[in-house]
């Protein structure tokens, strides 16, 4: 963990600081917003026949990251990208952000260059640009570790929503992109923070640029929205959810949601460049989108030019067989949820 020192920086008060991510904030987009920040409610506006969305994730310092491990611009994008993952799986338009951020005191000043809470916000503010989700309200305050719980607002027609529920015996099941990067890249960082503490050296990880490419998919994941919205919109998918636990613990999700069984082929699963296949299984934080479809549905082998791999089916329940099964060389065996899963031992 990266050790904070003192700093002669001047502080700016919670006025101030507030104005300023207000500028930015008005900079970014309207999207679904009429009112934003500078009210006691922000005002987000939908239509008639739509049904609205809202999903909040919670990201601590020492769980979700680590300052010496992860530069401020990843935190932001990936608090961000918490959120614009669950509305992707409901097939939900992003309308607005809020945002409740907690952080110490000489996180907002700077001696030199740029603050760590600046900086948080470029990574936030430019995912929020790339999906039109402007950043609606929110709060701040003083922490003694950072904390930042998101909360994302998005529309989808209604009726028409995403859902884990809808999946039936015969469905073929697919995923989006690659799995397993995400857990590669976070092995990766363990490994530069173990050289350095060996070494002595108490500074933030530089990670070198041969491993930036390994790393990425870790530090800045990027949420499915055009898909989602594409299957939501041709109505393809029977049932879906974004993999943040990993493909092991989801899938059980989705089974359990939908009353089910799957079956899961181990050649079929696009296993991300320099992860191993467990990574794929059990790795969370991938973002991508798992969905069922039936067998006469006519899915593409991309979609917003994002690769989708067919790497199963749905089955009925049977009595003394598992919920999720994995087929490969040996054979037909039990995938047990493997990801990760808060308070479990």
């Amino acid at each position: 963990m990266m050790q904070r020192r003192k700093t002669s920086a001047r502080r700016e008060g919670e006025v101030e600081l507030l104005r300023r991510i207000r500028d930015r904030a008005a900079a970014g987009g309207r999207g679904g917003l009429r009112l934003g920040i500078g009210d006691d409610c922000a005002l987000l506006r939908t239509r008639p026949d739509e049904e609205i969305a809202v999903t909040t994730d919670l990201s601590l310092e020492g769980r979700h990251f680590r300052l010496g491990w992860h530069a401020p611009e990843s935190i932001g994008h990936r608090t961000l990208a918490r959120g614009l993952s669950d509305l992707a799986a409901m097939g939900a338009r992003p309308l607005g952000a809020f945002l409740s951020l907690g952080v110490p005191a000489e996180l907002t000043s700077a001696a030199r260059g740029r603050s760590w809470i600046d900086r948080f916000y470029d990574g936030l503010l430019a995912l929020a640009r790339a999906h039109n989700t402007p950043l609606a309200g929110g709060d701040l305050a003083e922490s003694p570790v950072v904390v930042a719980d998101i909360v994302l607002v998005g529309a989808v027609p209604a009726g028409g929503a995403l859902l884990r529920s809808g999946a039936r015996p015969g469905d073929i099941l697919y995923v989006t992109g690659e799995l397993g990067g995400a857990a590669a890249g976070l092995a990766t960082l363990a490994k530069l923070a173990a050289r350095r503490v060996e070494a002595g050296a108490d500074r933030p990880i530089r990670v070198p640029r041969r491993l930036e490419g390994m790393v990425a998919r870790h530090l800045y994941p990027e949420p499915r929205i055009a898909q989602g919205l594409w299957l939501q919109r041709r109505g393809i998918a029977s049932a879906a959810m974004d993999l943040s636990d990993g493909l092991s613990s989801d899938l059980a999700r989705m089974c359990e949601e939908s009353g089910v069984s799957a079956e899961v082929e181990a050649g079929a699963i696009p296993v991300a460049a320099g992860a191993t296949l467990e990574e794929a299984l059990h790795g969370g934080e991938d973002y991508e989108l798992l969905f069922a479809a039936r067998p006469a549905a006519r899915v593409p082998r991309r979609i917003g030019g994002v690769a989708i791999a067919r790497i199963g089916h749905i089955a009925r329940v049977r009595p003394r067989s598992p919920q999720v099964a994995l087929r490969g060389p040996e054979g037909l065996r039990a995938l047990k949820p493997g990801g990760w899963e808060h308070f479990a031992k």
